[in-house]
């Protein structure tokens, strides 16, 4: 019961209705608005593990779960299971449903890593015979199909027949009887064919009476002629009903001999369906997935003001020599919740569907060895809503869930989640402020078991305890209490003290207590307690407002009066009061306000350095992209310059053949051949102006010692010690380091390289190469056979011709084409006999030196290029 109430006051009911509007269909939406809290912490591994996969799903490109046609069938699979008749809608659903379902298992099935999915996808069964057996018997207007049986399509016939035949004759009455006939329209009334008659002219058509309009001026006659005709009718639609009725009873007992199957279907696409809805609702929510943190074992622990180091807790510190602590034993389970950033998913939806105020996140961090939170600070400022995040927080997480918070979210995996939050005080029920609070906690305490520790040592002795500690093991209680205003509603100090018991009490019997409060005693237990800790929310002196942001390890205060003055109380009254607040508690608030401004401070420096690690992360990264765009642009410049040359190289290519070709086909002489030349060197200056002949270096240049070099591949700047020896090596020094170099890896600091031996030679090479070239240009030029030039001369188009005529038109062009060298022989692809044929009369040819398929651009596999001797 208090935990239905927990649930109430954490308003779980309207966080379940935000989650159903992610549901994709009915099913989903009824189990998420009855979202089942799971009693292990294995089922709630298992949900946790199907949102997981359903979030990894619906974040993948084009590999969303589709739940498209599945319906809720039910209700229909119970009809069916107690023979009832099933209509053709709810077969349809069934079939439309197993179609979604075999769908939603195909995309399952298809996705790697999902291994929870598919073993809920494996346990489908969609029974695709049932199906088509469904949709051959079933129209879409849910109607039985002509086709489900050969009698069924006998039957319509006849009545189409037969409704012609009727329509025939009730036409040709009211052709006849048009003065008679209220309306020219055909109805029906009780089955059966009739006209619409005027009452004062009813007998001008005789026949059957079966209804008036609601006036009395119309009458429905069925006309003597069409009696037995509509008998007959209603013969055949008593038969056809039958036949349908025969036809549906079929399927549906097809259906209930599945219902164990389909049912399970129903089950497992539900469930898929509210993994995914959780998904998407964590999606929405920028919410990340829990990580529940495993228990240890209880601890003996001493009791004094001072904290207990988990790190540095240990049995020496519990021997007898100390008698004057007190020892109680606390739980040393591992219970850390860390999470950071939390926002209340109520609050979130408020802020973007209800345009609601901006949602303060919270950070909750709380080490292992805390058992109690008492959260302190000014009405207004928060403190209930941080009770119900963390309550939903924890609910959201055993059910599979994400949790609205920043990673790592870590908690423990509660058994109870209990909590006494606001006022229910009932005039009904005679129950003030204070009674309704404490039926509530004595509800709460019920579920909490009266959990006994065992004493790990015997030799360690517990005086002065307060609760009976037996030797005998106990179970781990594993319970988040949420209290709110605890102890509120009576007499101050007797309220602090019940406050304080009931703390100190669950303290020992429960996994983590989160209270609020307002009595200043509750805020001194942490310095006599290790279990206790303090927290507050903040308040901003300057602004006199709430910030909403939770502080840890400082107590709050209450500032009671500054708020009520803000709230309009008249300034006198506040003023009077202010004289009653006595010394001792104003000491504390400025202790207080003292530890909050230094914490602002610290936080502020830890802003300013932040931002400024993130201007340096941010410069970083403008710079990263100027560098990789500069190297962008310098390989677009390359490609670009590569571009270019190959166009002006394609282009001399073209103007050179030209040439050669002119040279060719006129007279070989010495004149032509240096006007050739000359024209070859200016289309050299034209398109290759960067091989143009770089600058000579001075004469004489030679490093020498003491001159400056640059030795390029290191990038250093060197002085020269020796000058260069008969190895063509010299000495240099950069800094305070020697090493010898080669003539030929250094350079002057003018870019001047010095003239190696080796060079010397390539120069005299090149001149004496130089010389040669131009003894050659003025002889005649003598055609190369290795340079093809083809022109109309040296060309014969075969194509169409036959074998044989065409080795006679071969073996004339090759004696034309001595002088050119080649000869291009154009005989097509077609079926290839004319190619083979010129190849074979090529093979045996005495003037031929070798022949080869020309280029694609000169024509491929359809041209031949033959090379003369």
């Amino acid at each position: 019961m208090i935990q239905s109430e927990t649930l109430e006051l954490l308003e779980w009911p309207r966080l379940c209705q935000h989650l159903a509007t992610f549901a994709a269909t009915k099913l989903g939406v009824a189990a998420a608005l009855d979202l089942q809290i799971p009693a292990t912490q294995a089922q709630t591994a298992e949900l946790l593990a199907q949102t997981q996969e359903a979030y990894q799903l619906e974040s993948r490109a084009g590999g969303a779960l589709s739940f498209e046609g599945i319906q809720d069938i039910g209700s229909t699979l119970q009809r069916a299971e107690l023979q009832g008749l099933l209509g053709g809608e709810e077969l349809l659903a069934i079939a439309t449903t197993l179609a979604g379902a075999r769908q939603l298992r195909r995309i399952i099935d298809s996705a790697p890593d999902v291994p929870t999915l598919k073993e809920l996808a494996s346990q489908l069964r969609t029974y695709p015979e049932i199906e088509q057996e469904i949709h051959r018997c079933i129209d879409d207007r849910a109607q039985v199909a002509d086709r489900a049986t050969p009698k069924l399509a006998g039957i319509r016939v006849q009545m189409r027949q037969l409704r012609d035949r009727i329509y025939q004759i009730l036409q040709g009455i009211l052709q006849r009887q048009s003065n008679a006939v209220q309306e020219q329209v055909i109805t029906q009334r009780s089955s059966r064919f009739v006209i619409p008659v005027k009452a004062p002219q009813k007998d001008a058509i005789p026949g059957i009476v079966h209804d008036s309009s609601a006036s009395g001026a119309t009458l429905y006659v069925e006309p003597h002629n069409t009696v037995n005709l509509n008998n007959q009718m209603r013969q055949l639609l008593r038969q056809e009903q039958a036949e349908e009725e025969a036809v549906r009873r079929a399927l549906t007992e097809q259906v209930a001999a599945v219902k164990p199957d389909l049912d399970r279907l129903v089950v497992v696409v539900t469930t898929i369906d509210l993994a995914a809805a959780k998904a998407r609702y964590g999606y929405w929510l920028q919410a990340n997935p829990p990580k529940f943190i495993d228990l240890g074992e209880p601890e003996l622990a001493p009791k004094n003001t001072e904290k207990l180091d988990d790190e540095n807790s240990s049995d020496e510190n519990l021997d007898e020599e100390q008698p004057e602590k007190s020892q109680v034993l606390i739980r040393n389970l591992r219970s850390p919740i860390t999470l950071r950033q939390l926002r209340h998913p109520l609050l979130v939806w408020q802020q973007q569907h209800e345009q609601g105020f901006a949602v303060v996140p919270v950070d909750l961090t709380i080490s292992p060895q805390i058992r109690v939170v008492a959260i302190t600070g000014p009405n207004t400022g928060g403190k209930t809503v941080t009770l119900k995040t963390l309550g939903l927080a924890a609910v959201m997480a055993k059910t599979g869930m994400f949790v609205a918070a920043r990673e790592p979210v870590e908690l423990p995996w509660f058994d109870n989640i209990l909590a006494d939050i606001g006022d229910e005080q009932s005039l009904q029920q005679s129950l003030s402020t204070f009674s309704g609070h404490i039926r509530r906690i004595s509800r709460i305490l019920v579920p909490i078991p009266n959990s006994q520790f065992p004493i790990p040592n015997s030799q360690f002795p517990i005086p002065n305890s307060q609760f009976p500690i037996p030797n005998s093991q106990f179970p781990i209680p594993k319970s988040l209490v949420l209290l709110d205003e605890v102890g509120a509603g009576t007499d101050p100090s007797e309220g602090s003290a019940l406050a304080i018991a009931l703390l100190q009490y669950l303290a020992q019997h429960s996994l983590l207590t989160v209270a609020t409060t307002h009595f200043g005693e509750l805020k001194a237990l942490k310095y006599q307690d290790a279990r206790f800790e303090n927290a507050s929310v903040e308040f901003d002196d300057s602004s006199m407002q709430p910030t909403y942001r939770l502080l840890w390890g400082i107590p709050g205060r209450s500032n009671a009066l500054t708020i009520a003055k803000r709230l309009g109380l008249l300034a006198s009254i506040v003023d009077e009061a202010q004289t009653y607040v006595g010394g001792a508690s104003q000491d504390v608030n400025q202790v207080i306000a003292g530890l909050e401004a230094q914490r602002r401070r610290q936080e502020t420096k830890a802003r300013e350095a932040t931002q400024l690690l993130h201007q340096t992360e941010k410069l970083h990264k403008e710079v990263s992209q100027k560098a990789a765009a500069l190297q962008e642009r310098e390989r677009e410049l390359k490609i670009a310059q590569e571009v270019a040359v190959n166009e002006a190289i394609g282009s001399a290519k073209s103007e050179i053949a030209q040439i050669i070709r002119r040279l060719q086909a006129g007279d070989q002489t010495a004149q032509n051949a240096q006007i050739a030349t000359e024209t070859l060197n200016q289309i050299s200056q034209k398109h290759l102006p960067s091989r143009k002949q770089p600058a000579k270096p001075k004469p004489g240049f030679m490093p020498k010692t003491g001159d400056r070099i640059r030795i390029p591949s290191l990038g250093q700047t060197a002085e020269v010690l020796s000058g260069p020896d008969a190895n063509e090596e010299l000495s240099v020094r950069f800094g305070i380091m020697k090493m010898t170099v080669k003539l030929t890896e250094i350079e002057s600091l003018d870019g001047q390289k010095p003239e190696t031996k080796a060079q010397l030679a390539k120069v005299a090479a090149q001149a004496a190469a130089t010389a040669k070239a131009k003894q050659a240009a003025s002889e005649p030029a003598k055609p190369n056979p290795e340079i093809a030039i083809r022109t109309a001369n040296n060309s014969i188009d075969l194509r169409g011709a036959r074998v044989s005529d065409a080795e006679i038109e071969i073996d004339r062009a090759l004696s034309k084409a001595v002088e050119y060298g080649a000869l291009w022989i154009i005989h097509g692809k077609g079926t290839g006999q004319l190619r083979r044929g010129v190849h074979e009369f090529l093979d045996s040819h005495p003037q031929v030196s070798r022949y080869e398929l020309a280029s694609q651009k000169e024509g491929g596999g359809g041209v031949t290029l033959v090379y003369l001797k």
